[in-house]
């Protein structure tokens, strides 16, 4: 069996104990946090993840606790019990509780670090602060390193728990520090350190130039590309790094057609080591900038990459103005910048990176979407996700788990799309209900009326290695794999070889697709309420009562301009209100009665057509309230575009 040196100076070291292994702290892992020049390093250690994921392949990740707990001691559920030496990277939980979460080092019989579950992401506890350790798109994430020496177990102080994902590196062959739980002066100017750079909204090459990065030369070009054209960015014939590359493109990624493609390719690889539309490369979704990590994204003025790129002997960098004969198309113009140094890629100790573009529409019933299916040495680094699900029904495809399994071994199993990336909640306001950027993980967009989310998450100090073969996919459905989707990604990774599974962005692979029907959920409806008009939200709809003649409008948001027909749910009752749909001062559909001697709910209810415009994308209902004493309760609102 093959020895990592690791492994051979651990066991060196047990057998001779004056022996000395190199030291690693907490605050080592704290720099992985923000030595973006590492990335390519390669490292021993196996990531695993516990979670609360349902074990038999259902959809019970957590909602009723069944799978939340390793083992119940004293009363108290154990969550991990990871054996060392090793760090725990990564705590996320989209349900945090009041109850105090103990940490037990070392076999200790006493917790040596005790939090308030709640305060591990609230900021109000040093050293666990924002952005480092947060709350955002329903998800609380924490990033704080906990290193230990032989083990470290997590234990939560009270009856029940739901969804967590609690992930951990082994630190075989080294010495490593316990974290001892207090906020010293050296751990407080390293988290600050992190937490400025994860606070830059604005990030530049400038945030990465050190160690292997450090002073790094800029070479310019000016283009104009016509359809069908291909331009260099930047060539060279001997070793080096590319650290980043910007793009200032105007508005030409802000399209239906993702045509501009990035192209790349290191030393003598006999395939392309980035192939991917531009749009999808910097984290544009569906037509519009989203991204804003610190590693990639948009920014207002340009897009950026700063994953560092060594090479050997040679390197070229292009981009693509791919041909369509389906659209219209008008010449590109375009500033680009390679920002490089003359470092020359270590063979045996860095890998060079590698993307991973995939498109796919309708994946097979039964079959996880993959990432990335890689054979050879090497790390994963980041994933960015797009989801369109291809049915007008709620999100449903997002409940499906990620899997990942390094060497063979399954090392992760997640419990839900969003939480994979740190957030949680779908569809619920101020949760996963919108695009929205942090420093390494985000939402990249969600629409109900479009049914459609995305989302990204790099890898940090939590960089995934492997040693002879990698797979990381997610499923399309709460279990099973049923649910129809159009999923587009792209996968970062390190490696001594391009990817075998990456797909060439064909034409048809390089529109946006546009659903025919979409379906406002009352939920996230963007409703405004004419006078004398009360409104409740409750959980089959909304209801409406008024004084006298009331007026709910609705914004119809995301929605593509054209004709289309209304269909309406609602609800039939012994105090229903007279309603009729109007598009501003003119009449859609004829007075029609929602009273009836029983209580029920009337499905999609044909109101008649409407044109939609950025000037007319309202629609609204009209009611008789009689003094309150009627009520107006609907819930979906369809639009079908008339073909």
């Amino acid at each position: 069996m093959r020895k990592t040196l690791l492994s051979i100076l651990a066991l060196l070291a047990f057998s001779f104990p004056g022996l000395s292994l190199p030291r690693w702290r907490t605050i080592d892992e704290l720099r992985k946090l923000i030595d973006i020049q590492d990335l390519p390093s390669y490292r021993e250690g196996i990531v695993t993840q516990v979670s609360s994921y349902d074990t038999t392949g259902g959809n019970e990740d957590g909602f009723a606790g069944k799978y939340s707990y390793l083992r119940k001691e004293k009363g108290k559920l154990v969550l991990a019990d990871f054996k060392g030496p090793g760090v725990i990277n990564r705590i996320w939980t989209p349900t945090p509780t009041k109850d105090t979460l103990e940490f037990y080092f070392d076999g200790e019989r006493r917790p040596r670090l005790k939090v308030c579950f709640e305060d591990l992401f609230s900021g109000k506890v040093r050293p666990f602060v924002y952005p480092l350790c947060a709350n955002e798109v329903g998800g609380y994430y924490c990033y704080f390193p906990f290193t230990f020496r032989k083990s470290c177990k997590i234990v939560l102080a009270g009856k029940h728990i739901q969804f967590h994902q609690i992930q951990c590196r082994s630190l075989e062959g080294y010495d490593v520090e316990t974290f001892d739980g207090k906020d010293t002066a050296e751990i407080h100017a390293a988290v600050d350190s992190v937490c400025a750079l994860w606070s830059n909204l604005n990030p530049s090459m400038r945030d990465y130039a050190r160690g292997k990065s450090a002073g790094p030369k800029c070479h310019e070009v000016q283009l104009s590309l016509s359809p069908g054209e291909e331009a260099t960015l930047f060539s060279s014939d001997k070793g080096g790094r590319i650290t980043g590359i910007e793009l200032e493109a105007g508005h030409a990624l802000e399209t239906l057609y993702k045509d501009l493609i990035v192209k790349a390719i290191w030393d003598d690889d006999e395939g392309w080591a980035i192939h991917a539309p531009a749009a999808d490369l910097f984290g544009y979704a569906y037509g519009r900038p989203a991204m804003r990590s610190i590693l990639a994204g948009t920014v207002p003025g340009r897009s950026y990459l700063y994953l560092p790129a060594p090479y050997d002997s040679k390197a070229r960098v292009s981009l693509h103005y791919g041909k369509r004969d389906d659209a219209p198309q008008a010449p590109l113009q375009i500033k680009a910048r390679v920002f490089y140094d003359d470092v020359a890629r270590n063979p045996g100790k860095e890998g060079r990176l590698y993307t991973c573009w995939r498109r796919e529409i309708r994946p097979r019933d039964g079959k996880y979407y993959d990432f990335l299916k890689h054979s050879g040495r090497g790390h994963y680094v980041g994933t960015i996700h797009l989801a369109q699900g291809l049915v007008p029904k709620m999100t449903e495809f997002f409940e499906g788990d990620d899997s990942t399994y390094v060497d063979g071994a399954m090392r992760m199993h997640g419990t839900g799309s969003e939480d994979y990336y740190n957030g949680g909640w779908y569809a619920l306001l101020d949760r996963w209900d919108r695009g929205a950027s942090m420093p390494i993980h985000g939402c990249l967009d969600y629409s109900l009326q479009m049914s459609r989310t995305g989302a990204y998450r790099f890898f940090l100090s939590d960089k995934l290695s492997f040693g002879k073969e990698f797979y990381t996919g997610i499923e399309h459905g709460p279990s099973g794999n049923r649910f129809p989707v159009d999923y587009t990604s792209v996968a970062f990774f390190y490696s001594d070889t391009p990817s075998q599974e990456q797909m060439v962005p064909e034409p048809a692979l390089r529109k946006v697709y546009i659903p025919d029907v979409h379906p406002y959920f009352p939920q996230l409806m963007n409703i405004t309420m004419g006078p004398h008009v009360k409104t409740q939200f409750i959980s089959s709809g909304i209801r409406c009562w008024a004084e006298d003649t009331g007026l709910v409008r609705v914004l119809l948001e995301d929605l593509p301009e054209g004709r289309y027909k209304v269909y309406v749910n609602y609800c039939e009752k012994t105090d229903g209100a007279e309603f009729s749909l109007w598009q501003r001062q003119q009449q859609i559909s004829p007075w029609m009665s929602s009273m009836a001697p029983q209580y029920g709910w009337v499905d999609h209810v044909f109101l008649g057509e409407v044109d939609v415009t950025a000037q007319s994308n309202t629609l609204t209902f009209r009611f008789k309230g009689e003094r309150y004493s009627r009520e107006f309760e609907f819930a979906i609102l369809y639009l079908e575009a008339v073909k």
